[in-house]
């Protein structure tokens, strides 16, 4: 019993340690497979599969989110990086400490908005074309997506800011 316990909280932080991985790689598998469907059947039978389209344009949503939570996550986001790191370490401080300011605001104000979308979608029961499932199912990705992203820049910064 105690080793099946020590089991499921190795998996569940291995889970939550490479959480972005873990969805990136379902995300994507799941839009090459379709991708690759859809190819096979207009080729077959000269048509395209509808649903494939929406699913695989929602999904990129999905995935831009979960991309940036990842970028964050190992510090590979773009930057002005040689002009920082030629200031003294103070300034580097302040910087970085400053621009985790800046993204968790802009994170923080995409969430209020998204989370103000999927409301509207929910109340106003608009769904899809193709599949006719409820558009808020889509959305949802843009402030869970935001609040990983919020997370991981925190991670980051913490990280950074114990090196110096």
């Amino acid at each position: 019993m105690a080793e099946n316990n020590r089991n499921f909280w190795f998996y569940l932080k291995y889970f939550l340690t490479h959480f972005e991985e873990i969805m990136l790689f379902i995300i994507l598998s799941v839009l090459v497979t379709l991708a690759f469907i859809n190819v096979i059947t207009r080729y077959f039978i000269k048509y395209s599969l509808a649903f494939t389209e929406e699913i695989e344009v929602n999904f990129f949503v999905w995935l831009t989110m979960f991309g940036a939570a990842l970028a964050f996550k190992k510090k590979a986001h773009l930057g002005v990086s040689f002009i920082v790191k030629s200031m003294p370490k103070g300034a580097q401080k302040f910087f970085l400490v400053f621009s985790t300011i800046l993204t968790v605001a802009v994170f923080l104000i995409l969430f209020y908005y998204s989370i103000w979308h999927v409301k509207n979608e929910i109340d106003l029961d608009v769904r899809t074309m193709a599949l006719n499932i409820p558009e808020w199912i889509y959305i949802v990705g843009v402030p869970f997506g935001s609040i990983i992203i919020i997370i991981r820049a925190i991670e980051a910064a913490i990280k950074t800011y114990r090196e110096f």
